[in-house]
């Protein structure tokens, strides 16, 4: 194809449009059900993910490992230390070869048949050691699933903040329907949520296999100089050389960190905390639907402050939303009832989800289209770290000193890395109009 093709130019993003006759919107039509099936896979991924976590306490029982959160903590981490070693090995991949969606099917294909080999374990006599290994294997191939889709999700056009906040979406409400029917199945079953993560999880798979494949990279952009991207190194290099020359980039990893602590804080701490004879008593259902109390407002409103982020500009969203959602966090493990309990971690939802799409967006905004695959990556790596470390702090603060240190801990962990970033956030943030402006500017 020439160059001077009138059907082929490239987007705000970088990526080359092959519309048909150049039409811009039968492109925005493509990309907008592109982003709707991507949209379905991370949701169906992040369902298979969370449907595990309210049955955790019976789960582990079941698969040959004593009562009590130190056996939950460590099913967690075997997953989520998976996650952080390779979750820039799959971008990277992908950046190298030109291609996403096989290696997502790969990794959501794959991510089913780890969930069936765990359900099988104790059948076959082997010890909670073997379902630590299968956690391993399942999450090194789980997170090429969830990382490229979003990585595709960052291909679009329609906004970087619009796109991220669509990923935001389905993450919310995969955990939000993860929460409540793997609660409900927890309590048919222990092994019954990890039969269902397979089904769901091998669906994702069958969906990403429908998506068009338009990963941007040096290997498939049309029309540019060839011998200009041949010299090009894309992966992992490229990001860390990225992160050292443009000191931005490591804001969002570092909001990322803190913001993924907390979930991670959450799902293993919350689950032992609403379940507790001593504070609630509630039962793997009603610990389910509680969680879900968080995740249905962080769905809901992930589009729409996606969206506010791109006209705003990402200051505000960033800062106000980690500072509210740090308070917040703090005051559901104060809280004196569960009623009261219960409404704060609705508002946990709604802080994060002001602050997530736009912190995502933060990356999209920073990096070149030819490295988003592992700048994606490396932020997962600094999210799935923030997971380990909020299991690892929130399971041994819970253990030493008992739920409302533990919380205090972690939402003071939040409001310290706002007010410490918030001159950074000011520097990088690219905003719109009188509000965006003043987060830009100072």
């Amino acid at each position: 194809m020439s160059d001077a093709d009138p059907s082929v130019e490239a987007d705000d993003s970088g990526r080359v449009d092959a519309s048909v006759d150049g039409d811009p919107s039968a492109a925005a039509e493509a990309d907008a059900g592109e982003r709707r099936r991507l949209g379905a896979v991370v949701l169906a991924v992040l369902i298979s993910q969370v449907l595990l976590y309210p049955g955790v306490p019976d789960l582990v029982v079941a698969l040959g490992a004593p009562a009590g959160i130190d056996a939950g903590m460590w099913f967690l981490v075997a997953e989520f230390g998976a996650f952080v070693t390779f979750a820039v090995v799959w971008g990277a991949l992908s950046d190298a070869l030109g291609r996403r969606v096989p290696l997502i099917v790969v990794g959501a294909l794959g991510g089913a048949t780890s969930y069936v080999a765990l359900a099988s374990l104790p059948g076959l006599g082997l010890g909670f050691e073997a379902a630590l290994l299968v956690r391993v294997v399942g999450g090194a191939l789980t997170i090429g699933a969830f990382s490229l889709s979003i990585t595709l999700l960052m291909d679009l056009r329609g906004g970087n903040g619009r796109n991220m906040g669509a990923a935001g979406l389905a993450i919310g409400l995969g955990a939000a329907v993860g929460s409540v029917v793997g609660g409900t199945l927890a309590d048919l079953g222990a092994l019954y949520p990890v039969y269902a993560g397979a089904v769901v999880l091998a669906a994702a798979g069958l969906l990403a296999a429908t998506v068009d494949d338009r990963a941007v990279t040096s290997a498939t952009v049309s029309g540019v100089d060839a011998e200009a991207t041949e010299t090009d190194e894309v992966g992992f290099r490229d990001v860390l050389a990225r992160a050292r020359t443009t000191p931005g980039l490591l804001v969002p990893l570092a909001f990322g960190f803190v913001d993924r602590l907390t979930a991670g804080f959450f799902a293993l701490v919350g689950v032992y905390y609403f379940q507790d004879p001593a504070t609630f008593g509630l039962s793997s259902a009603g610990a389910g639907a509680t969680l879900a109390l968080f995740f249905v407002p962080f769905a809901l409103l992930q589009s729409p402050f996606g969206a506010l982020s791109d006209r705003i500009g990402r200051f505000l969203p960033v800062v106000a939303g980690s500072l509210a959602y740090g308070v917040v966090t703090i005051g559901v493990g104060v809280a004196p009832a569960y009623p009261i309990a219960a409404g704060l971690m609705v508002l946990v939802g709604a802080c994060g989800a002001l602050m997530a799409p736009a912190t995502m967006a933060l990356v999209t905004d920073l990096v070149e289209p030819e490295v988003r695959g592992a700048a994606m990556g490396l932020f997962n790596v600094f999210g799935s770290l923030g997971f380990l470390t909020g299991f690892l702090i929130g399971g041994g603060a819970t253990d030493a000193f008992g739920y409302t240190p533990a919380f205090l801990a972690v939402g003071g962990l939040e409001l310290a890395i706002a007010i410490a970033l918030l001159p950074a956030v000011r520097s990088i943030s690219p905003g719109a109009g009188v509000v965006g402006r003043l987060g830009a500017e100072g």
